[in-house]
């Protein structure tokens, strides 16, 4: 006689899908791990069919396991959906909220959500920071409900909202000679020792693009893996480097000199991304109507330059 389905079960058979990891879906859980297995062993023996390989030391979903993972993800959005619709009725008291931001989004993502968070006190809000490749994995299977994203991704069909203004300027030490000249040209800035984020990255594809339209090709002094390692060369003296404004935020002002050059700051966005069969729980749409509210809003200590 078969086993029936539980809930418990699926909701631990998608964190292990999820996570790729028995140890981390019981950590998230507070489950021990046996229970883990246990009621993995009992869902497998209700479906009637193996739903993880080991394959050397990784485990990883069948075909069989790879489609109850999307039949549980569409169970669990229902059931969200039906939860918002109660809290919706009683004026968004209660409910939760699931975002994923690239790197550079966590200078102004925490600020707007602790906003958000004030206003919906029972809302419970996560928010996770990675790079760019792992934020288009999770577009691409549907996991949270909202992405901050530079530049919408083109291979997926999703619903991209500009939400700020996401000016890259030109950043050198306070110190730097070209620091009080005024409309320095693009091959002036070119032959300055220029330090880059990684390829692919949407930040150095804008200003490569800016360089290319004057065919100039720039070839970077150093390349690095992040904004703030970025930052502390710049005051090292190592070079210059464009970067989004935001990354200024948590900076004093006069730390850093913005340099007055022709064709900058390039004009970007900051998107609100989900995928476009998603239908948006009441409060991610509360949540976006909240951001679209504030555009136009510096979101640092900054001035915008006029």
């Amino acid at each position: 006689m078969r086993h029936h389905t539980t809930f418990r079960q699926l909701e631990i058979f998608e964190a292990i899908a999820r996570l790729g990891s028995f140890t981390r879906a019981s950590e998230e859980l507070f489950l021990t791990q046996p229970t883990v297995s246990m009621q993995i062993k009992k869902l497998s023996e209700a479906v009637g069919v193996p739903l993880l390989e080991q394959v050397g030391k990784k485990m990883r979903l069948t075909t069989d396991g790879q489609e109850l993972a999307l039949a549980t993800r569409e169970i669990f959005d229902i059931l969200d959906r039906y939860t918002m619709s109660v809290a919706e009725r009683q004026g968004l008291k209660q409910g939760h909220l699931s975002l994923m931001a690239i790197t550079t989004a966590s200078y102004f993502a925490p600020r707007l959500l602790g906003e958000f968070a004030r206003l919906y006190p029972g809302i419970d809000v996560s928010l996770r920071v990675t790079n760019k490749e792992q934020v288009l994995a999770s577009i691409a299977e549907n996991l949270d409900d909202l992405y901050f994203l530079g530049q919408p991704p083109e291979d997926i069909d999703v619903v991209a909202t500009p939400i700020m203004d996401n000016p890259i300027v030109v950043l050198a030490a306070p110190d730097h000679p070209l620091a009080r000249k005024k409309n320095i040209s693009l091959q002036r800035i070119a032959q300055e020792p220029w330090l880059m984020r990684e390829k692919g990255s949407g930040t150095r594809n804008a200003i490569e693009r800016r360089f290319a339209e004057a065919s100039i090709v720039l070839r970077p002094r150093l390349e690095l893996g992040s904004n703030e390692a970025i930052k502390q060369a710049i005051l090292a003296g190592l070079g210059i480097s464009a970067l989004s404004r935001h990354t200024l935020t948590l900076n004093q002002p006069g730390q850093f000199a913005v340099l007055d050059v022709a064709g900058f700051p390039i004009l970007r966005h900051w998107y609100a991304v989900y995928p476009a069969g998603r239908q948006l729980s009441v409060v991610a749409r509360a949540f976006l109507d909240y951001l679209l509210g504030k555009q136009g809003e510096p979101v640092d200590g900054h001035a915008r330059p006029s």
